[in-house]
């Protein structure tokens, strides 16, 4: 046995629990550190993330640990809150939990944003009630005090005429019959003339109410769309069986990038837990690293963002050069609404 050898040994024999916690305290950091730079968004198995540590000369061993097994190893992770432990029939999986002040920064601002969210839903919603009251007393109100004062004043113009009309037939029953019957075809005439006069400003009236009111309704229906686009329009889109397409350069080196999967879980409406097609893995990617992914003509999307947001659509035509498409919303209280011009980004391929 060497000098150098028995120097540590005595060491170890002093005080043998602070050398085995250094190591084990080393052990743990440099596992992280791993599983932070080459697995940070991705759920996988345990002994793979194992293999890849030991595999540097360098490393620390398990056996100078406290630790006698890899399993108990990341269960002691588990319970520290460190990784997100599963035993599944496969063996043991596992998944970074990211805690730099960075991620926690971004939690709090993306926590901030959720709250002036619902603050800005419930302000809207206020306001649309009070565009509704307004509008029903606009449309219900006042058009029917306007018809029914316009017929009161028809009514009357037209019980004056008819009087005016007996005077004149009465005045001119006493004299000749060729000056009677002359009057009697002017009074006539006359009447005609102003009932046509009366029915025509009646039918003018009846035109204008109508007019009045189906421009009061046009404007009450964009004011609607406009409040539940304000209202709808979100910086998250994330939604639970929809196709994405992984945009991560980051995850290239993996065979990731430019791959589609099927996201199965949205975490703080911002991270996605995706199932990928190809392969079944599991990873779990921002938002900003992610990309909608379009059907074929006549397949189903989930309108992601704007007014429709959460409903189910099928895409009936792309516009190439406005990178818009034009959906029929199905099922719901829209079902069988056209919209016209949606963009990529706010419809994504439902699974």
């Amino acid at each position: 046995m060497s000098e150098s050898h028995q120097r540590q040994m005595q060491v170890f024999g002093q005080n043998p629990t602070r050398v085995v916690d250094g190591y084990s305290e080393e052990f743990e950091t440099s596992f992280l550190e791993h599983m932070k730079r080459s697995h940070r968004f991705s759920r996988i198995a345990a002994t793979v993330v194992y293999n890849e540590y030991i595999a540097d000369r360098h490393h620390v061993h398990m056996n100078s640990t406290q630790w006698a097994t890899l399993t108990e190893f990341i269960k002691h992770l588990g319970k520290l809150g460190k990784l997100k432990v599963e035993e599944t029939p496969k063996g043991w999986f596992i998944t970074y939990i990211d805690r730099d002040s960075e991620t926690l920064f971004k939690e709090k601002l993306k926590s901030k944003r959720i709250k002036a969210d619902i603050a800005d839903e419930e302000k809207l919603e206020k306001e649309i009630q009070r565009q509704i009251e307004r509008a029903e007393q606009t449309v219900v109100v006042g058009p029917d005090n306007e018809t029914g004062e316009k017929d009161e004043t028809k009514s009357r113009l037209l019980e004056k005429n008819d009087g005016e009309g007996e005077i004149k037939i009465k005045m001119s029953l006493g004299k000749k019959n060729a000056e009677m019957i002359e009057k009697r075809e002017s009074s006539r005439l006359l009447f005609d003339e102003e009932e046509t006069n009366s029915g025509k400003r009646k039918r003018e009236g009846e035109n204008s109410n109508s007019t009045k009111n189906g421009s009061v309704l046009d404007e009450m229906m964009r004011e609607e769309e406009r409040l539940k686009e304000r209202s709808n329009r979100k910086d998250y889109w994330l939604f639970e069986g929809i196709i994405v397409k992984v945009m991560s350069k980051g995850l290239m080196g993996k065979g990731y990038y430019k791959q589609k999967g099927v996201v199965r879980k949205v975490i703080d409406r911002y991270l996605a837990e995706i199932e990928m097609l190809e392969n079944k893995h599991l990873l779990r990617v921002d938002q900003e690293e992610l990309e909608t992914v379009l059907p074929q003509i006549g397949g189903l999307v989930k309108i992601v963002n704007g007014a429709y947001r959460g409903e189910n659509a099928k895409l009936v035509a792309i516009d190439t050069d406005k990178f818009c498409a034009k959906v029929v919303v199905e099922k719901g209280i829209y079902d069988g609404r056209v919209l016209k011009a949606v963009e990529y980004e706010d419809i994504c391929k439902l699974a």
